[in-house]
């Protein structure tokens, strides 16, 4: 049924055009849009709670309001497809939903004089189903965002192993060649030369830090890689830098 209504929906008009008129300014077509996609909300948050979800229940109008901030938030540069990060962002917010009832209940049982054990039990296995599906979703996402990331690296003649078997061996030589990356990514006119061109601006970069020409060339795939990593929305790849620098 909701292949048959993306389908026709698809046909209408492309969903990346209709979220564009939407950030617009077009009310009528939000409301019909989030109409249409009400059997994928609700799919997207029985997902999560592990059961059947009604229209009437608090936790379909949280899918509701996810799937409407994701049509606010989404932009097609980010490489992913709307659907794709609408389901991630209405599981996230169902289990932040979740999260908070659990810890509301927690509270009640905590200052309640009876010690119930099945409501004690029926908490705890609600709380570890939690953890254990944000888990399983965050190795997902990062698998997602690996994958992003080497299609990017493509695009340079580079490949993810660069990355790890380029990277400096000293901490100071890495914690340099990133600065250059970052120093790379706030100058527009070097940004667009890489991206564009798809190289390194190595003469234009001599002239701006203070290290040699010979190291920047030494370290010019790490420069890259990382380079990349910092313009995109790449939220594991940035904690390794983070890393990286303080480590």
């Amino acid at each position: 049924m909701l292949g048959l209504l993306f389908t026709a929906f698809k046909k209408k008009r492309s969903l990346e055009e209709t979220v564009l008129k939407i950030q617009q300014g077009d009310i009528s077509l939000r409301n019909d849009t989030i109409e249409s996609f009400k059997p994928f909300i609700a799919k997207t948050v029985s997902s999560v709670c592990k059961r059947y979800i009604y229209e009437s229940d608090d936790e379909f109008s949280i899918g509701m309001i996810a799937f409407n901030e994701a049509i606010d938030k989404y932009s097609p540069e980010k490489g992913r497809s709307l659907l794709a990060f609408a389901e991630t962002l209405v599981k996230r917010r169902v289990i932040d939903y979740l999260r908070s009832q659990s810890k509301q209940k927690e509270i009640l049982l905590d200052l309640s004089l009876n010690d119930d054990n099945e409501q004690s039990h029926l908490y705890i296995d609600n709380e570890n189903s939690i953890n254990e599906y944000e888990k399983q979703k965050e190795s997902e996402r990062r698998k997602e965002e690996i994958q992003l990331y080497i299609s990017h690296l493509e695009d340079f003649g580079l490949s993810f192993e660069d990355l790890v078997e380029n990277s400096p061996k000293h901490a100071d030589a890495r914690k340099g060649a990133i600065m250059i990356a970052k120093l790379l990514m706030e100058d527009d006119e070097l940004k667009e030369i890489l991206f564009a061109k798809k190289r390194l601006p190595v003469k234009q970069l001599e002239g701006k830090v203070e290290v040699s020409r010979k190291t920047i060339e030494r370290n010019r795939k790490y420069i890259i890689a990382v380079a990349i990593i910092i313009n995109g929305d790449f939220l594991y790849l940035n904690d390794y830098i983070k890393g990286a620098i303080d480590g």
